[in-house]
Parts: structure tokens; C-alpha cells; sequence
């Protein structure tokens, strides 16, 4: 590890949105933005944050009468109470709070948020040892043609935040909560509430995944793999030998292994 690398020497500015706005305006921020969680505020102080994954479940839950997501506010997708940082701190302290939470803010002496440390910024000055076999995690699959419905359900049920979708033998892409999300958002803007059970039951994950993805081989180096999830703003890469998956690497896998 660096020595003596601060929290101010590799925060960055802190990306937020109010509680009082709408889901849409928070998703197309992270969409726009590259990031997730945002940090949630109510009259300038932190109250949470709100991630991809809460609007996904958000949009994704049965109401007797849906709404427009542009009335959706923030304020009901509300996730965790974000931890804390002082900027003279050393990044160790932020090593152990990223392997709980995705997010970590910066306030100074005052009480002010001054900047945020998520994975990107820790991966840019430190990275794990080892290899490719040290960092990875299972990889769970689901079938392309399989329905929206049963993907969202596994993913609740499962706290799965990512599936790499399979067509009967061949990767054919991968599946995020990030998908999801912005899938759900079109859907309920689209279709009236009264088909929305009906056509909901009828999307099929290949409609929605991303394809065609990025994969490494396992005897790539974890530097290639950073490099490349930074470069291009990937959050997951499924590892191959060959042809057959072996497991998948992620922004969280390669910070819970430092």
C-alpha cells in the first residue's frame, strides 16, 4: 500500500441528488454520470443514497395503482445511512468501509460534504495481488429467452445485482441491475396500467441485456483487468477458459480482496 495516501489525495467531488426529486432524475444522473450510488441530501446534509438497484426494486414492486415514475420521489428508494470520512484520514480506514458499503462520503471538520471515495477511486492506487483465481466470484447465469419477471425475482430473492445470459451453449451477453432499471423505467412509461401485468410477463432478458460484452482469460494480470474496467467503466467482466466460464470479476470483488 502507498504510503501515507490521505483521503483527500484520491476523493472525488461528491455526486448528489435531493430526496425531494424524482427516480428519473436520479437514474439519468448515474446513467450521465458513470456512478452509483448517488449521495442523498435533505436541506444540504446526507440522509442516505440511492442506487440503481433501489429503483430497479422500486420500479419492479406491484401497486394497485402505478404511478408516473417522473411523481416517484427519491425519498422512497432510500438506502443506508452512508458511512464517513475525515480527508486527513488514510485510505486503509476507506479500504474497510468499501467492502461493506459502495459508497463512502468525505466531510470536513465542519460537517460539510467536501467528496466521495467509491471503487473507481480506490482501484486507481491500489490493487490486489495474486491472481486472477484471488479476485473472482461465482458467476451466475440465467437463459436469454427467460422472462423479466423471473430475472427480477431472482435477483430479489437472491441479492444478485448481475446475471451473464446464456443461449444455450454461447455467451450472449450480460444482465445488470442497471438493466433492469432503466428497462422498468420504459416500461411503465409506455404501457398503460392496465396491460402492465399482461406485457410485463412477455419481456424476455435478451430484450434488455447488454451484448456484446467484455470477458478476460484467467491468465490475464489484475493491472489488465483494472485497467480495462476503469478505461471503459465497467463494473463486471466474466472470466473464460476458452470457451467455458469460470466465474466473473467485479469492481466489489477486486476491493473486498485488498
Amino acid at each position: 500500500m502507498p504510503g501515507r495516501l490521505l483521503v483527500k489525495d484520491i476523493m472525488a467531488k461528491p455526486v448528489t441528488i435531493s430526496k425531494s426529486q424524482s427516480i428519473n432524475e436520479a437514474l439519468d444522473k448515474m446513467l450521465n454520470e458513470n456512478i452509483d450510488p448517488l449521495i442523498v441530501l435533505a436541506s444540504h446534509q446526507v440522509v442516505g443514497t440511492v442506487s440503481r438497484k433501489s429503483i430497479a426494486d422500486k420500479l419492479g414492486s406491484k401497486t394497485k395503482a402505478p404511478i408516473s415514475t417522473a411523481k416517484i420521489h427519491v425519498a422512497s428508494s432510500l438506502e443506508e445511512n452512508i458511512p464517513s470520512l475525515l480527508p486527513q484520514q488514510e485510505i486503509s480506514v476507506a479500504v474497510t468501509l468499501l467492502k461493506k458499503h459502495k459508497l463512502v462520503a468525505v466531510h470536513d471538520s465542519d460537517q460539510r460534504l467536501i467528496g466521495q471515495i467509491g471503487y473507481g477511486e480506490l482501484l486507481k492506487v491500489l490493487q490486489p495481488k495474486g491472481s486472477i483465481d484471488t479476485v473472482m466470484e461465482p458467476a451466475h447465469t440465467i437463459g436469454a429467452n427467460e422472462r423479466l419477471s423471473h430475472l427480477q425475482a431472482q435477483m430479489e430473492e437472491h441479492n444478485i445485482s448481475r446475471f451473464v445470459v446464456t443461449d444455450g451453449e454461447k455467451i450472449s451477453g450480460i444482465v445488470t441491475e442497471t438493466d433492469l432499471a432503466v428497462s422498468l423505467r420504459k416500461f411503465r412509461e409506455k404501457i398503460e396500467d392496465r396491460h402492465q401485468d399482461f406485457r410485463f410477463h412477455n419481456i424476455i432478458v435478451r430484450t434488455i441485456m447488454t451484448s456484446p460484452i467484455h470477458t478476460i482469460d484467467r491468465s490475464a494480470k489484475i493491472s489488465d483487468v483494472v485497467s480495462l474496467m476503469l478505461k471503459k467503466n465497467i463494473s463486471s467482466l466474466p472470466v473464460m477458459d476458452k470457451t467455458h466460464l469460470l466465474g466473473v470479476i467485479t469492481r466489489q470483488s477486486l476491493v473486498n480482496a485488498l
